[in-house]
């Protein structure tokens, strides 16, 4: 009977710390291997260009080892899949030469365009690990655009299955597959290419484990799960024990239209362990935005190895020992059959900004303000003019703008933080395989949120049709913008609109569409929000404020409303007089639009920087009585 190896077979104690590192690199090596074979094998450009994929080596029990770089939001729902299968078919029901499969929505968290090839990992006819990785293939049948209200609409589902068995093909299955998807040659190509990725990381895993004897390697292993454990719970004991809350919300579910949907997280710090209770979270909604309960796993994940976990170790479950995760079932992060799943990621890139607000007070100098957190992706469905087939094709990624930090801008133009490495495809290979111009790919001014340290800036896509298409998208954070933090101001949301040949641009009011019908010729415009601020505007200094202006991240108008400086539009130079006193008025009169606090309720903290700031603006009046020129107030308003 085969039984897998016990992780940790020889005592930490008794490991090398050197052969640990060998282990270390070993195992990241293997993932990062399959990585750029699978880059290099695929056929899909959501795989080979946006690297819409991760992998990954495991122990025996299905604990991550190491994970590729790649999107975070695939850390849990791999490992998830790989005890669920082991569990499924028995550690007697696998043999050498299997190569499992399973797109479960429910298993995986995600949607059904997510493929994981499993491979089993064997010594001494025992399984002492696994190999595997997870892609988005462009098509899996169903309704490629349009609202999908279960998830039966959605695409083929393939439960857990061989494709080989004992290295035999599984043609049926193969088969299968093929018909169920517009291009076989596309997506029977990803297959290959993830299974050939899979078995690399398998023969990698292998080749380590025979070389440096099983008890050894696994004994490292161990060590290095409880170094990277050892690492998040002193970060954690750093901080103050409490409680701590916040809520944010999201545009609706794309079917009932205005209703808010929303996220609230519940953080404990005790000790040296960290509770993060999602129980609050919006149950799961009629439209297709919900995720499965790994995904809201991985969500809490994210944001705990982004603030705790020590940026030195990489990715492993030791990292994640001292968190706890409270996630009922049925909630839009955890959702339950049947419901639909196609736009999964929308939901819990919000929820890892939701603990990061929550712990705002705990560790200011950690946390970032809300950023754009969408994809910011629309789907095209129209008969290719080049060769004859049905075309499903995405506009994007597009970047946007991160939260700043209290020392730092935030990025601008940036994937939003659960799409890791993930990448926008080049302008020129869209033009080359799809009937579209892009026109304009640009950054947005004004988009970022103002604060002492600025948000990211959003980007601005500009695109001509030159055939029919339907038209779907399911942008999010249109109404419900991005955050500042400590008096920092929102970023701009994302939005999308159509110009046609003869009207001018429609803004859509909302950015959840379905199948809407356009012409050859009309435009195409995604714009994507904006990072929210960190601190007072009125503290950013005037130079840095006019930096931006002249870089055209921000405009003249925005300066003198949100950061209080007058800048000249002619020569691009700020009035540091003007702006001086313009800025001790608006702390006085009325602080800028969009922020959380006014003058009738003004924190301890906000009322020292509105008297450092008349103590500058009467000084400033001195300076200028004192030379004999008149006042100037009237300049700047």
């Amino acid at each position: 009977m085969k039984l897998p190896i016990r992780t940790g077979a020889q005592r930490t104690s008794e490991v090398d710390p050197i052969f640990a590192e060998i282990v270390r690199n070993g195992l990241m090596a293997a993932t990062e291997e399959m990585k750029t074979i699978l880059t290099r094998t695929a056929y899909n450009t959501i795989i080979y260009e946006a690297l819409d994929f991760t992998t990954g080596v495991f122990d025996a029990s299905g604990n991550t080892l190491s994970i590729g770089l790649g999107l975070p939001m695939f850390m849990r729902g791999m490992s998830v899949t790989v005890k669920a299968m082991l569990e499924h078919f028995g550690t007697e029901g696998i043999d050498p030469g299997d190569v499992l499969l399973t797109n479960d929505a429910y298993v995986t968290g995600s949607h059904l365009n997510h493929i994981t090839i499993v491979v089993p990992v064997f010594h001494d006819e025992t399984i002492v690990g696994f190999s595997a990785c997870m892609a988005h293939w462009q098509d899996i049948g169903g309704t490629p655009t349009g609202i999908s209200l279960d998830i039966y609409s959605e695409g083929l589902q393939l439960p857990f299955l061989k494709l080989y068995r004992r290295g035999e093909r599984n043609q049926e299955l193969i088969d299968i597959i093929a018909i169920n998807v517009r291009n076989p040659e596309l997506a029977l190509g990803d297959l290959r290419a993830q299974v050939g990725a899979a078995m690399a990381g398998e023969k990698r895993f292998r080749e380590m484990i025979e070389k440096y004897d099983c008890e050894r390697v696994l004994g490292a292993i161990s060590l290095i799960l409880d170094q990277s454990d050892a690492a998040a719970r002193a970060e954690i004991s750093s901080l103050p024990d409490g409680t701590y809350e916040a809520e944010s919300w999201l545009d609706d579910d794309g079917v009932t239209r205005g209703e808010r949907i929303r996220i609230k997280v519940r953080v404990v710090i005790s000790g040296d362990s960290m509770t993060v209770d999602m129980s609050d979270v919006s149950p799961q909604v009629k439209g297709y935005f919900n995720s499965g309960p790994s995904t809201g796993l991985a969500a809490a994940q994210v944001a705990f190895k982004c603030l705790f976990a020590g940026t030195e170790y990489p990715i492993n479950d030791g990292c994640f020992r001292a968190l706890n995760v409270v996630l009922p079932h049925g909630t839009v992060v955890s959702a339950t059959k049947p419901a639909p799943m196609k736009w999964w990621m929308t939901y819990p890139m919000t929820v890892v900004d939701t603990v990061f607000k929550a712990l705002a007070p705990a560790c200011p100098q950690r946390v970032i303000a809300g950023h754009h957190a969408d994809l910011a992706m629309t789907y095209l469905y129209g008969m290719n003019p080049r060769t004859g087939v049905r075309d499903v094709f995405w506009i994007g990624l597009h970047g946007g703008g991160w939260g700043a930090k209290h020392d730092e801008d935030g990025m601008s133009a940036t994937v939003a933080i659960n799409d890791g490495d993930t990448h926008n495809g080049p302008v020129e290979q869209l033009e080359a395989k799809h009937s579209i111009l892009v026109e304009s790919y640009s950054l947005r001014p004004d988009s970022g949120g103002a604060g002492r340290q600025r948000g990211g800036l959003g980007t601005e896509f500009r695109a001509r049709l030159k055939q029919d298409v339907l038209f779907t998208t399911a942008i999010e954070r249109v109404d419900c913008r991005p955050w500042g933090l400590f008096d920092g101001l929102s970023a701009l949301g994302n939005e999308v609109s159509v110009a046609r040949t003869d009207v001018p641009e429609v803004r859509y009011p909302t950015g959840k569409l379905s199948t809407q019908p356009l012409s050859s010729g009309e435009l195409i415009c995604v714009r994507t929000g904006g990072g929210g601020g960190y601190g007072s505007p009125l503290e950013r200094p005037i130079e840095a404020v006019e930096k931006d202006v002249r870089e055209g991240y921000v405009t003249v108008r925005a300066a003198r409303d949100k950061y209080g400086v007058v800048i000249d539009p002619l020569t691009g130079n700020a009035d540091r007089v003007v702006s001086s006193t313009h800025r001790a008025h608006m702390v006085n009169d009325g602080l800028p639009k969009d922020s959380p606090f006014s003058a009738d309720d003004l924190s301890d903290g906000q009322r020292l920087l509105q008297k450092r700031l008349l103590d500058e603006a009467v000084e400033v009046e001195r300076s200028l009585q004192s030379a004999g020129v008149p006042w100037v107030w009237d300049r700047c308003c």
